[in-house]
């Protein structure tokens, strides 16, 4: 049975949409009940962080609300669309609302709780969607699981939310589930999306035997939950990725995500559907806010269409699916842009002379051209965008994209520029799961290299404890805080300070136009044994762009006498488990080869094996101590890994952060060898020789100390 067809009903959408009305409750009378800025239950309300005027007075309303209203405005206008083999499938705004009232429905037939969770657990499609506004619209909590998930931390967010239902894409997911089901006091009933079932147990429902519950149900029970509903109350939970502990639960109110959507669709001026509707492709996981808010919120606020990527997206499917669909904005994590420079840069490097000249011709014009857009200042490059830009353009699907975006970790400038010389100006934006996603974004008319733009309107910024250069902590303050973490008050506590502004950990300051620049991150702050305090993020992506052998560094010297850092290499990525090979990225093997280095695997440079390696990448970190603040912020020692870091690895969270602790633990004999301490030889002379890094090659060269002292009194 097609998705299509389970989404018929007895009842029609009409009589649906007069069941529940648009109009606010009576008990939306916040001031009544005066509830506190901040809540740690799951039951709990909230005060909403209202504004006199502009943005922030957006009158409040729930998700159901707003879907209605989209369904009233944009009902015949696509909504999802996805591939069933080769052909692509469509569901319009009013089939997309009915699904959703049908698994709703489902869910409650099937004992779902209010303020109880519905874990969703697979790769992004029609079906992840439905089930996160059905188990909101039938009061309990959406909740993402990411799909690299073991079974252990599945069993840890489910049991957290207290989980009756958990959704899983397909056999390998529900295993993950049955391992672990015994120990789910909560769980009712298992829904698998993909695939046939591999076996029949109890409680276990393919999609179409979910939607089939519901189909008959009446709609008094799920109308009367709706209509209980504040925009003050959790309808989603976004797990933290757990880099420094167990996850924790985000809690996000109805006007967390109604109105970030509302704020981010007119800030960055989307256009809705009834003059020209906005493409967006859906692939990057949703169990993270900057994916549920692009792909699920801001697009169903104006009636944009979502279409599916296939699960094998970031191993190389993406761009098909890109061309096919041609999005009118695209969001992107770093890595993802980053794959996309590799991609180029390997295939122009096999270009014809010819071919390459023009493009670095056109690339300097461009990057030119859009540098000076920032000052206001164009640049005539008609030519240069007929000869190549259209054309790379095109093969990227971007040809009728305007804005694209970057988030959820740092990008560096060296990125943000390759794009920038192909006239792709790719918009940084910055927020947290806290912030229900953006806080700053930056627009074609404010822009700047390096920046994460300027405010949302209706939110406000506020730099806590400035040094003398206008660094400290970021701290926001809007309607889209978050009400607090599930059950955790200390920790809730903890983020947001007594007159409820949202600490975020991030460093960063203003320039004088207003726009923000992060410059690090609090608990990543290296402060060393001498006392200076030094943000990580600078140094290491000054390092990458300097060398581009190298994909990931991490700066070491926490409480040590100097800075040393930890290197990996580019190589290519296992295409089914995502683990990193041996084998070396093809252009990372051109690099060498212009280095006169014959390597072709990672295993032939790591540990300082190639000499010519070795010596090209000593080169670049002296080029960036050159430009060190002080001596302090110097690299001393470097060493390459055998192996690049990753998500499967454990390195990396989800969208691509560096897990510092992990890499720590993980590498903790290499950084320990770092700071040994090396004897001093004492001289006949009773002369002290300090032994640094060029006395220590010394005696390597010469073959013994004896050799070795000889040498120094020749």
């Amino acid at each position: 049975m097609s998705l299509f067809s389970e989404v018929q009903s007895n009842v029609s959408l009409d009589n649906a949409l007069k069941s529940n009305t648009a109009q606010r409750p009576d008990s939306l009378s916040l001031a009544m009940a005066e509830p506190e800025r901040w809540t740690s239950r799951g039951d709990g309300e909230v005060n909403l962080r209202m504004g006199e005027s502009g943005f922030a007075a957006e009158p409040p309303v729930t998700v159901d609300q707003m879907f209605k209203t989209a369904v009233e405005r944009f009902g015949s206008y696509t909504a999802l669309g996805w591939k069933e083999g080769e052909q692509m499938k469509t569901m319009n705004y009013q089939e997309y609302y009915q699904a959703c009232r049908t698994a709703a429905k489902s869910f409650l037939k099937l004992g779902l709780e209010r303020y109880h969770g519905v874990g969703i657990l697979g790769f992004n499609s029609a079906e992840w969607f439905i089930s996160d506004i059905a188990a909101i619209m039938a009061g309990g909590f959406a909740v993402g699981i990411y799909t690299t998930n073991s079974p252990e931390a599945c069993q840890y967010l489910a049991e957290n939310c207290k989980a009756n239902i958990i959704v899983v894409e397909n056999h390998k997911q529900l295993q993950k589930i049955l391992q672990v089901q015994d120990k789910l006091p909560h769980m009712k009933a298992i829904i698998q999306y993909k695939d046939a079932l591999k076996e029949k147990r109890p409680n276990l429902y393919t999609w179409a035997e979910f939607m089939e519950l519901g189909r008959d149900e009446s709609n008094t029970q799920l109308d009367d939950i709706i209509a209980t509903q504040k925009p003050n109350q959790c309808c989603t939970l976004i797990y933290t990725s757990g880099t420094t502990g167990q996850p924790k639960g985000v809690m996000l109110s109805h006007d967390n995500l109604t109105w970030t959507a509302f704020a981010v669709g007119r800030h960055v001026q989307l256009t809705e559907a009834t003059k020209s509707q906005e493409i967006v492709v859906s692939y990057l996981p949703l169990s993270h806010i900057a994916a549920q808010m692009v792909d699920i919120w801001v697009t169903m606020k104006v009636g944009g269409a979502t279409y599916f990527a296939q699960p094998d997206a970031l191993k190389g499917s993406l761009v098909n699916t890109m061309r096919e669909v041609r999005p009118t904005a695209f969001m992107g994590v770093p890595r993802v842009w980053e794959k996309m420079q590799e991609k180029m840069k390997s295939v122009g490097a096999k270009s014809s002379t010819v071919r390459r000249k023009v493009a670095v011709w056109a690339k300097g014009v461009g990057l030119k051209t859009n540098l000076s857009k920032m000052n206001q200042t164009p640049v005539n490059y008609r030519l240069a965008k007929k000869l190549v830009f259209r054309k790379v353009r095109k093969a990227l699907g971007l040809d009728r994209c305007t804005k694209c975006y970057t988030g959820a970790a740092p990008i560096t400038k060296d990125t943000l520029e390759f794009f920038l010389s192909l006239d792709i100006p790719v918009y940084e934006l910055y927020g947290m799961s806290e912030s229900t996603g953006p806080h700053t974004i930056s627009l074609p008319n404010a822009f700047r290299l390096t920046s994460v733009g300027k405010l949302i309107p209706g939110c406000e910024t506020k730099i806590h404890s400035p040094d003398q250069e206008g660094n400290g902590e970021i701290c926001f303050w809007g309607r889209h805080v978050f009400m607090g973490y599930l059950n955790q008050a200390d920790k809730t506590e903890d983020a947001l300070d007594a007159e409820g502004w949202l600490h975020s950990g991030d460093l960063g300051k203003h320039d004088d136009n207003g726009f923000l620049f992060v410059t690090g991150r609090i608990k990543e702050l290296i402060i060393t044994a001498g006392g200076e305090n030094i943000p990580p993020v600078p140094i290491e992506d000054a390092v990458k762009e300097a060398v581009s052998l190298v994909s990931n560094a991490m700066l070491i010297g926490d409480k040590r006498k100097f800075l040393a850092m930890l290197l990996t290499i580019k190589c290519q990525v296992n295409g089914d488990t995502g683990a990193p090979e041996d084998e070396l990225t093809p252009e990372a093997v051109e690099l060498c080869r212009k280095l006169g280095s014959n390597a072709t695997r990672v295993s032939e440079i790591a540990g300082g094996r190639d000499r010519v390696i070795h010596a090209a990448i000593q080169e670049g970190i002296n080029r960036v101590n050159e430009n060190a603040t002080s001596n302090a912020q110097r690299i001393q020692k470097w060493i390459i890994l055998d192996q690049d870091f990753s998500i499967t690895g454990g390195e990396l969270g989800p969208t691509m952060k560096l897990k510092r602790p992990v890499v720590m633990k993980m590498y903790k004999e290499q950084v320990e060898h770092f700071y040994k301490e090396v004897v001093t030889p004492t001289l006949s002379c009773n002369k002290r020789w300090p032994m640094t890094n060029e006395v220590v090659d010394l005696v390597k060269a010469n073959g013994s100390m004896l050799n070795f002292c000889t040498y120094l009194v020749q």
